[in-house]
């Protein structure tokens, strides 16, 4: 069931019987399911509503269908990670300025058995290369998620035509991150995970980080206003304070504290 701004607003309305000065101090924020599935929402939101006043509701999809929401007036704030789509959002007029609030990386995961030999890569596109030539399995979302994207960008400098080989070696899930974690370990596939998604994960196996540290893994999250003339529905209030907690001193701190298993999640780089 997809839960839109509409249906929470109707739902507090009728709980609580205050009508607007419940809507007025709630909003919904289009986001990615690797913030959400990572535990960080469930870390500061709390903290919002102390600090603010706002409650804070998160759709947590993949970022292409957080952007599609957003662009049809469903939600107050788009929190995602895709940088291309991001500066399209905000040139298009569904937002007047995209901030930095944090980042980590992405990394592709897989067997220890390794059959591509691409174990300590640093060199994510020669990696693939070494995929796509020893026909490995490789799981991709398929899903046009900011992970999806990242990973066809990768492609593009391979010079690999990996979508005629779709259902052979290269096996596209159509699903969120940790469906496709899944579908990976039971295909023994290699695949190209958000570093958070992959540390939450549960169903590891055997699996192993094999590439890292390559620049173009970077993975950068923005934050964006929904343009409230272009949507009038949009709180404005309650998502510019939400929006300015993420990127002030305390907001970050708060990013930064944010561990699973010890290991810091995101890096805040608000400017």
């Amino acid at each position: 069931m997809i839960v839109t701004k509409f249906m929470i607003i109707v739902v507090l309305s009728t709980t609580f019987l205050i009508g607007n000065a419940v809507a007025d101090n709630t909003i919904l924020v289009q986001s990615t399911t690797s913030t959400k599935n990572s535990g960080l929402y469930d870390h500061i939101l709390p903290l919002v509503k102390q600090d603010t006043g706002v409650t804070v509701n998160i759709v947590a999809v993949g970022t292409g269908a957080a952007i599609k929401n957003a662009m049809n007036c469903d939600g107050d704030v788009l929190l995602v990670h895709s940088r291309k789509r991001e500066d399209q959002f905000v040139a298009s007029g569904y937002s007047k300025k995209r901030y930095d609030v944090m980042y980590n990386d992405f990394i592709i995961v897989g067997p220890n058995d390794d059959p591509a030999g691409i174990a300590k890569m640093n060199d994510a596109v020669s990696a693939l290369k070494k995929i796509a030539a020893t026909k490995s399995k490789f799981a991709s979302r398929g899903d046009d998620s900011g992970t999806h994207g990242k990973e066809r960008s990768l492609w593009k400098h391979t010079g690999v035509n990996q979508d005629a080989s779709s259902g052979s070696w290269y096996l596209e899930t159509g699903s969120g991150m940790g469906a496709t974690l899944n579908t990976a370990v039971g295909t023994e596939a290699y695949t190209l995970s958000d570093r958070s998604s992959w540390e939450v994960h549960a169903n590891k196996s055997d699996f192993k980080i094999m590439v890292q540290g390559d620049k173009r893994l970077f993975n950068p999250y923005g934050v964006m206003l929904i343009d409230p003339v272009r949507c009038p529905s949009v709180n404005s209030n309650g998502g510019k304070a939400f929006i300015d907690w993420l990127i002030s001193k305390k907001g970050q701190k708060a990013i930064a504290r944010f561990k699973v298993a010890g290991k810091q999640m995101f890096f805040p780089n608000a400017q």
